[in-house]
Order: structure tokens, then sequence, then C-alpha cells
């Protein structure tokens, strides 16, 4: 079958393709067939050595597709189900065995691709607003990168528990997204001094969260924007890891700064099943929708890095087996 892995930490060159036999399911894991592979900018920062990892590697943490054989003791699911999983890496691949226990039955309201572009995003995006912080009625929430794959799921679920989004994007085209989603303000973070619009948005207030999957560039401009006891969740690095900082940057205002994970809110199976629930249910509500903006051949893994990273694409990417 069809596999991509980095032979080496570097840029999208390093991703090449090989051919890896079918592997059978060990005890406790399924086999699944895959239908779509999701792309997340988490494949970009183990490639590139920012998360370190053992090379070479198979990239992938996320997809959906069929079961087509089960593991000594496997109850949880059976032959033909509909599944999705993320967390286990391998996924640029057209089968992979995992375990049972990490992956989620995917209802028939939510088809597999959808399934594989949102697992991951909305799962993020699900403990962001229900658990890392509570958004009630009436918060004003800030979503950078609001446009992309997490950040399109952040602004829609806000809306639905009542809260004002003001949203950033890097451009115009995606400010047209951005308030098509909902966003009540839209900050262009290249051209405006985001803190500074935030404050005259919020008549000086500041918001109650900052949702910064940006990282460096972003993470000044978060904390002046934040109300007091305000909470910063910096999630991600799109453009490189937040620097070193003084604990007494935060003392003007008793700030909270939190650098969470998705894989620390889903330790446990009924953690997990409890997420994806939360996450099915706003989808089949239509609450939440999913744009998949872009799909490439899982052949053409390494052109679908470059356009993450260049920040040339829109909601979500999947890598087609």
């Amino acid at each position: 079958m069809l596999a991509i892995q980095a032979t080496k930490a570097g840029g999208p060159e390093v991703l090449e393709a090989i051919d890896l036999p079918v592997p059978p399911p060990r005890p406790g894991q399924i086999l699944v067939r895959h239908h779509a592979v999701g792309l997340n900018f988490i494949d970009t920062y183990q490639r590139s050595g920012l998360y370190p990892m053992k090379m070479p590697a198979v990239l992938g943490l996320e997809a959906a597709g069929v079961v087509e054989a089960l593991g000594e003791g496997v109850t949880r699911f059976g032959v033909g189900d509909r599944v999705a999983y993320n967390g286990s890496l391998g996924a640029y691949t057209e089968a992979a065995a995992v375990p049972a226990d990490r992956a989620v039955k995917v209802p028939d309201s939510v088809s597999l691709e959808v399934a594989a572009a949102v697992l991951l995003k909305g799962m993020t995006a699900e403990f962001l607003v229900r658990r890392c912080f509570h958004v009630k009625p009436g918060d004003v929430v800030l979503v950078h990168a609001a446009a992309g794959g997490v950040g399109s799921i952040l602004v829609q679920w806000c809306k639905t528990l009542g809260a004002t989004v003001i949203a950033t994007v890097g451009s115009q085209a995606k400010a047209i997204i951005a308030r098509d989603l909902g966003a009540d303000q839209v900050i262009l973070y290249r051209e405006e001094d985001v803190a500074a619009r935030v404050t005259e948005f919020t008549g000086g207030k500041g918001v109650a969260v900052v949702y910064d999957g940006v990282g460096m560039d972003t993470f000044e401009a978060s904390l002046k924007s934040l109300s007091r006891r305000g909470v910063l969740a910096t999630f991600g690095n799109a453009s490189g890891p937040v620097p070193p900082f003084s604990p007494l940057e935060l003392s003007g205002k008793s700030l909270f700064v939190t650098r969470p994970r998705l894989f620390d809110y889903i330790v446990t199976t009924e953690e997990l099943d409890e997420s994806a629930e939360a996450l099915f249910e706003v989808l089949a509500s239509g609450a939440v929708k999913i744009d998949i903006g872009q799909t490439f051949p899982l052949s053409e893994a390494r052109a679908a890095h470059e356009a993450l990273e260049g920040r040339r694409t829109t909601g979500a990417t999947l890598l087609l087996p």
C-alpha cells in the first residue's frame, strides 16, 4: 500500500512515497481502510523537527474509513463500521491498524470526508470552548486565523454558545469567509494593530479569552487584547513557537496563559467518546459547518504541506488515498 514518510526532519521536500504491506491488526487493534486522511499543522511540526520524533516516520494523526479486520479481544467495533481516529501516528497510508479504544464510530449524519477533516480540529475546538475555557453567553472572544481549520470551527461554536466573536485573518478574501462564519468583527492582522482594534471594539475592556493557534507572531497582541483575568489559550505554532516571557508580564491584569494539547483532554476512552459526541452533535444540528477547502491525492502530500505552511489553504484539507 502507498504510504508517505518523512525521511528526516526538514521542509516538505523530506516527504517521500514508499510501499508498505497492509498491517494485520494486533490484539486490541482494528484495521481501518482509509477513505480520507486529515492534514493538520501538527503534521508539519513533526516533519520539521519542532516536535522531535524518531525518523524516518510515516506522518499523519487523523483519518476516517471502514473497519476491515478486528484484532483479538476487540468488541467496541465490528467489520464494516464507519470509524474515525486521531492521535495514532501513521495515517498517511491507504490503511492502518489503530487501537480500538482510540477510534470512534462515525454517525450516518456525518460523511467520512467530514469526519477525517474535522475530528482532530473539531475536538480541539470542543475542549477549547467547553473545558479549557467555558465560553458562555455574553463573552467576547478573539479567534486568530479565523478562516483556518480550527479557527473556522471556533468562530461557529462560540457563536452557538452566545459569544461575540472578534476574528483575525490575513487577507480580504479570508475576511469574507470569517464574516460568513458569523464573526462579529474582523481584523486584518497584517494591516491593522490587533490589540488597538480589540480595544476599540470592546470599549477598552478587552476579551475574556483569546484562542491563538498562530503562536510567535500574535502572542504579544493576544496578551494586550485580554480583559482583566482574561485567558490566553495558545494552542498552536503556525508562525513559530512563542518566545520565553516573564510571568511578571501577566501581573498587570492578573492574566492566565495556558498551552493546552488535545490529547491531555481525551486521555480516557470515555473522554474521547464524550468529545466526539459533542462534536458530532453540533455538526448534525448544522450549528457548525465544515468547509473542506481543498483536497490532494495522498501521493501529493508534499504539495499539501507547502500549501498549508504557505497560508494558501482555507478551511480543512484532506489527503485522498
